[in-house]
């Protein structure tokens, strides 16, 4: 029986993903330790997948956004420190069961967190202190840091891992004051922290634009992001794209304006000479924006960038091949080396991230290894 991923596939290449962690490796001192981000399904790449290449490449932590994500790579084998970021207050107890690290960003979770703690006899449990240094999301601010200390300073539980806080604009020269503020009063208030505690935590500020423009403040750990995936904040950086989301074309028609227009709302006009379509599995419901379509897009086919006819379907679209050479079972790709996401974020006012994060799960990650 054809199964779906004979269709479609994210193929992902440890090969360019090692070229990447080997770029952000070489900014940083040995001692600093290097954090990758998993969340979101690794950006859209495959959590487990991705961890297990990380894991392989040497990082030293992963994060992930909550609780499930962490469970996920758990069940998977991984074995890495895991960061939570948003720990939330509803998941302590398979936090701690599957050994995750949680991320405090206020005193109402760090109680409840020691509650659970102290009701299963355990101490001395790591956790990550989020700090609020202008992102204004989560964190500590600087009025709360005494309290804190004070709260610190008695509870047996935990032991403060790390703290942390998370620049807004580092990819932004325009705005360097303002991330520079933000570092200041990371390292101040961490600092205060520290000595408050009689101990230092690990301190961590950069994210993947930070690593490049601001490797001074390295400080002890670094958290790589959308760079490890292949998008670099610097111009003429070019790094490797690790997906390509790609997939074959299951069914190619010649038309003529006999036969009328081509897909939903009948946006697709065939020329007067004919059009040569050919339909491909993925969709809307795939990552593939409908703001794409029409022809405002062009995927790679056999050496030819060849643009969207009509309208996105929610798991199909149409694409005018004519004068390409093809096939049924010719692999199409959506983005990756030929177009990058970056080339379709740029199409619909977006980000890569959004790009990335769009490809559910029903389509199947592979790792190239060579």
């Amino acid at each position: 029986m054809m199964k779906e991923n004979d269709f479609s596939r994210l193929e992902l290449r440890l090969s360019n993903c090692l070229v990447n962690y080997r770029y952000f490796r070489s900014k940083l001192e040995s001692s600093t330790k290097l954090l990758v981000l998993v969340k979101a399904n690794a950006y859209g790449h495959g959590a487990v997948e991705f961890a297990a290449m990380m894991q392989q490449a040497g990082a030293d932590y992963l994060a992930v956004a909550y609780p499930v994500e962490g469970m996920e790579l758990r069940q998977a084998g991984i074995s890495l420190p895991i960061l939570v970021l948003t720990a939330g207050t509803d998941f302590f107890p398979e936090i701690i069961e599957s050994r995750l690290e949680p991320g405090i960003p206020n005193l109402t979770s760090l109680k409840a967190f020691c509650e659970e703690l102290r009701k299963r006899g355990m101490k001395d449990y790591p956790v990550h202190i989020k700090m609020d240094t202008g992102m204004h999301r989560l964190g500590f601010m600087d009025s709360e840091l005494d309290e804190l200390i004070d709260f610190l300073k008695d509870c047996p539980y935990v032991k403060v891992k790390s703290t942390y806080s998370h620049l807004a604009v580092a990819e932004v020269p325009e705005e360097d004051d303002f991330t520079l503020g933000q570092i200041e009063m990371f390292q101040r208030n961490a600092g205060k922290l520290s000595d408050g505690i009689g101990y230092k935590p690990m301190f961590h500020i950069l994210n993947s634009a930070g690593i490049e423009r601001f490797p001074q403040y390295q400080f002890d750990m670094v958290r790589l992001g959308i760079g490890i995936y292949g998008i670099s904040a610097l111009p003429g950086v070019k790094l490797a794209p690790v997906a390509s989301l790609k997939c074959k074309i299951l069914q190619i028609k010649h038309l003529t304006q006999e036969d009328g227009t081509i897909g939903y709302g009948r946006w697709g006009k065939i020329a007067p000479e004919g059009t040569t379509i050919a339909t491909i599995p993925v969709g809307y419901a795939d990552g593939i924006d409908r703001h794409l379509g029409r022809g405002k897009a062009s995927f790679s086919l056999n050496g030819h960038r060849v643009p969207t006819i009509g309208n996105i379907c929610m798991d199909m679209c149409m694409l005018d091949i004519t004068g390409v050479e093809a096939q049924v079972g010719d692999t199409v790709t959506i983005f990756g080396e030929d177009p990058t996401a970056s080339e379709l974020a740029g199409l619909l006012g977006t980000i890569p991230y959004e790009i990335m994060t769009s490809v559910p799960r029903r389509i199947e990650r592979i790792v190239i290894r060579h």
